[in-house]
């Protein structure tokens, strides 16, 4: 029901997701109302449940926080308050029923707050499990040897200093520019929190998917994964590897790269909408 959520009902949160899940965006940041580029850039929504928080500066607790984040904002969805939102959903029978049978025994399902509940919850179900995860279960022909070396040198060169849990990532907040200053407008968490403790923090990229996900960072500015780990070495650890080094890397990045299962991606049938629905706003 997200593509009935925004200003226009003909985008959704999702589509940022899917540009930097399937890789067809190669814009920096993600398009949202009138095409207005996001300030940052979408993280995929495969696995994301996984990770400690939500966003880059982890001004959300979940997914389900998240998840009603870009409704409202002006650059994203655009909707101008909760109440439109649920004035939408509310005169579509169907999402009414749906609800109702969704979070039973309340006294009123249709809620702000459950729509993010919903949206959560799906995302909840999109794991990707891969190559990677046969390996660690003992199928030690699931990777390549190119990939196995690559995996020695990501934990030998101190990868995994931050790169760690169930979507390698994810699970910390770090500083960008740790060893070497990185030039960056974008302060991270803290152009939210005005803590300057937090200047330069962004929570650690999880890893899974990341050969399909590009362009890379918080600004999406970086196109290749190569490059990527090269910036990473020097700014984040201080060092450096050989090229075929950095290319063994890569392949062990790659065989992170798993599927989700097709019914869960697939196109929705979306209810009708009513006479009582409010049309889209053309502003």
């Amino acid at each position: 029901f997200e593509k009935r959520l925004s200003k226009h009902y003909d985008f959704s949160c999702i589509t940022c997701y899917e540009l930097a899940t399937f890789g067809v965006d190669h814009k920096p940041t993600s398009p949202g109302h009138k095409d207005q580029p996001g300030t940052r850039n979408s993280p995929t929504v495969f696995n994301s449940a996984l990770q400690f928080t939500q966003f880059w500066d982890g001004r959300a607790k979940d997914v389900e926080e998240q998840a009603i984040g870009p409704i409202l904002n002006p650059i994203e969805m655009a909707m101008p308050s909760e109440e439109a939102v649920l004035k939408v959903l509310g005169s579509i029978p169907e999402y009414v029923e749906m609800f109702g049978q969704a979070f039973p025994g309340e006294d009123e399902s249709l809620t702000y707050k459950n729509i993010g509940n919903a949206i959560g919850a799906y995302e909840r179900t999109l794991q990707t499990p891969g190559p990677f995860d046969e390996f660690l279960n003992g199928k030690h022909d699931a990777l390549t040897a190119e990939q196995v070396r690559g995996l020695g040198l990501f934990m030998d060169t101190g990868c995994t200093i931050c790169h760690t849990g169930p979507v390698v990532g994810g699970m910390i907040f770090q500083k960008l520019g740790l060893v070497k200053p990185f030039e960056s407008k974008d302060q991270g968490r803290f152009d939210e929190t005005k803590n300057e403790t937090d200047r330069m923090m962004f929570k650690v990229p999880q890893l899974r998917n990341i050969a399909e996900t590009g362009p890379y960072m918080h600004n999406g500015k970086i196109e290749t994964l190569e490059e990527m780990v090269k910036i990473m070495l020097d700014h984040q650890l201080g060092k450096s590897l050989q090229e075929d080094e950095v290319k063994a890397v890569v392949a062990f990045l790659k065989s992170l790269t798993g599927k989700v299962d097709p019914m869960q991606t697939r196109e929705p049938e979306l209810p009708p909408s009513t006479d009582d629905t409010p049309k889209p706003d053309p502003n």
